[in-house]
């Protein structure tokens, strides 16, 4: 098969992922092969790429939101049959024994692995994975539209509900990508007001037609205090500028697999009133269920731009510098 293979980390801007001819991988028992059709891109692939998250096993092939079709399966349980459509994440494997996975937080579980990270991904022709893993897609999604729901659709949808926000309340969000554009969907179809801190006046301005109630800079002034934010880009400057705008007894949600140093925070400023500070940590697969469900009922529109295999190195560099509008997908 052919795939964009990882065999050392580098900045995209020295295109770190190499075209190779390879194997086609075989499913194991309760594994499904996918034939790949679409895969997202992620700002995790690219932490993932240039060496920014430890444990990355290399050679490694990047890339876990693929939506394609079953081929075959290995033995086990047939969750799927051949010819269904199957959509794999990023929670790869979770136990199900440890003290979190018990109690309903696998994301969190002691043994997880992760999908582009410890074990190969999407950005590939075929891909295997545990079948109690893969998502049904919902039919009102084409591939490449339904690529960018199982991750930032999901990671997004974590975020709005540990950031605490209520129905009608007035919600923040810092850095509008593919995570971005998909929460404040869902956040609009709650009755949200939708504040948008963003530097890019595209981005600004995609916010704007989804609904957004107001769009700034990162450290302007919105019209009112927000109940509840999440920061999704990885600029640890943005934390305490969204605790300072926050109103009494709210919670910011940290979005990020990954962030910069956060400078020191002043306890009343930023902290005092009971204001919550919260990090997002992986997603479990009842996020990715019920954002699916949901993402059917809005129906959210997913804002895609589209690259072939080849390109994905120009994708993530275009991602890196902020150029992407909505969400990239690679058609495989």
């Amino acid at each position: 098969m052919k795939a964009m293979i990882l065999g050392a980390f580098g900045p995209a801007e020295s295109d770190p992922l190499h075209w190779t001819e390879t194997e086609n991988p075989m499913p194991g028992e309760g594994e499904i092969l996918i034939r790949i059709n679409c895969c997202g891109v992620c700002h995790t692939d690219l932490h993932t790429v240039e060496g920014d998250l430890p444990g990355a096993r290399l050679p490694l092939i990047p890339g876990h939101q693929a939506v394609g079709k079953v081929v075959a399966a290995g033995k086990g349980p047939a969750l799927f049959r051949s010819g269904d459509r199957a959509g794999v994440a990023w929670l790869n494997y979770a136990c199900g024994v440890c003290s979190f996975c018990r109690s309903g937080r696998e994301n969190l579980c002691l043994s997880g692995r992760f999908t582009g990270y410890h074990n190969h991904g999407g950005y590939a022709e075929y891909m295997t994975i545990r079948e109690a893993f893969a998502y049904r897609i919902p039919e009102e999604f084409p591939d490449e539209k339904a690529a960018p729901l199982l991750c930032a659709g999901i990671v997004g949808y974590r975020a709005l509900r540990i950031s605490g926000i209520a129905r009608h309340e007035r919600l923040g969000l810092f850095g509008f990508g593919a995570s971005a554009h998909v929460a404040i969907q869902v956040a609009r179809h709650w009755g949200c007001e939708v504040y948008v801190f963003s530097r890019g006046p595209e981005h600004r301005e995609l916010a704007r037609e989804l609904g957004a109630a107001w769009t700034g800079k990162p450290l302007d002034e919105p019209p009112a205090k927000i109940h509840s934010a999440i920061v999704f880009a990885p600029a640890g400057e943005l934390v305490p500028a969204a605790l300072k705008v926050l109103e009494k007894g709210g919670t910011v949600a940290l979005a990020g697999i990954t962030m910069t140093p956060v400078p020191p925070l002043d306890y009343e400023t930023h902290l005092y009133h009971e204001k919550i500070l919260k990090s997002v940590a992986n997603a479990t697969r009842e996020d990715g269920a019920e954002l699916l469900r949901l993402a059917a009922q809005i129906p959210i529109k997913t804002q895609t731009e589209l690259f072939p295999l080849g390109d994905a190195n120009r994708a993530l560099l275009l991602l890196k510098r902020g150029r992407i509008r909505g969400a990239a997908v690679l058609k495989i």
